[in-house]
């Protein structure tokens, strides 16, 4: 029987193994185009290892295109959007967990049903009311959708149904009021999921092409999503740049993950078990 077990063990392992470095295959390969000269990029046998190293397209990059200001852009819309949603979901899921009122769960249904509607669908309604409000070309055009992120709510709510009442009643008996509730008892004791979250609509809202590229029209706004886009046209594309921008731009989210990797895996396994 151990025999049999640890023979299915290797095979698991063999078996994740193969997919790990089947997946890393593409990683490995935009490292390598970024390394290539412009003549390199389509030689025939492909280099997977430049025979000569260029750093061409980092330098053009980070000094012919606006890099810099687009990732500063890309930076503001991403930590605006991110808290507005943990803000924004957080109290709406203390509402939904600890809180009864009329048609709590029906209300509960039609926000989860609204998850199987995309953004391409409602990114016209959306963009006609953000223009009669005139904020078309503008970051609280990009980010106040944000407001709305039926996700962050569900997985919130179903966290915050775990926190004995006890606590709530207890704080209420000391004289605390509804927000004091809130923000000194119910945040504290969700830290593990809202840094979850955080790393999620981080990474989400920082990868974001659709919405920045249908509100942002001033080249001096757009995010780092669509500058990297215009390197890719209909006649030509410089890869090397496109992939060197690309493995630049993953710097902000590795940096995010590094200091909420505990957190983030904390929470990820916690929303597994219940």
């Amino acid at each position: 029987m151990n025999r049999k077990l640890k023979l299915k063990s290797t095979l698991v392992i063999g078996l994740l193994f193969l997919i790990t470095a089947v997946s890393i295959v593409p990683f490995i390969w935009m490292i390598s185009t970024s390394l290539k000269s412009s003549q390199a990029l389509m030689s025939i046998p492909i280099e997977w290892i430049p025979k000569k190293v260029s750093f061409e397209s980092y330098m053009k990059v980070l000094t012919e295109l606006p890099f810099l200001k687009s990732t500063l852009n890309s930076l503001i819309v991403t930590l605006s959007s991110t808290f507005l949603t943990l803000i924004s979901a957080s109290m709406a899921a203390f509402i939904f967990a600890k809180y009864e009122f009329r048609f709590k769960n029906t209300l509960f249904i039609l926000f989860l049903t609204s998850m199987m509607v995309s953004i391409q669908v409602t990114g016209i309604p959306i963009f006609i009311i953000l223009t009669k409000l005139g904020l078309n070309n503008s970051f609280v055009g990009v980010v106040i959708p944000s407001i709305y992120n039926v996700f962050a709510i569900f997985l919130l709510r179903q966290y915050m149904k775990n926190i004995s009442n006890d606590f709530i009643e207890a704080a209420y008996m000391d004289g605390a009021n509804l927000f004091q509730v809130f923000f000194k008892i119910i945040v504290p004791m969700s830290i593990v999921p809202l840094t979850t979250l955080f790393v999620i609509n981080f990474m989400a809202y920082w990868n974001d092409y659709f919405w920045p590229l249908i509100i942002l029209t001033d080249p001096n706004k757009v995010t780092l999503p669509v500058l990297l886009s215009k390197l890719n046209t209909q006649y030509n594309t410089e890869y090397n740049t496109l992939m060197a921008g690309s493995l630049v731009s993953m710097i902000p989210i590795l940096i995010v993950y590094m200091f909420a990797q505990k957190h983030f895996i904390k929470g990820v396994q916690e929303g597994g078990i219940k």
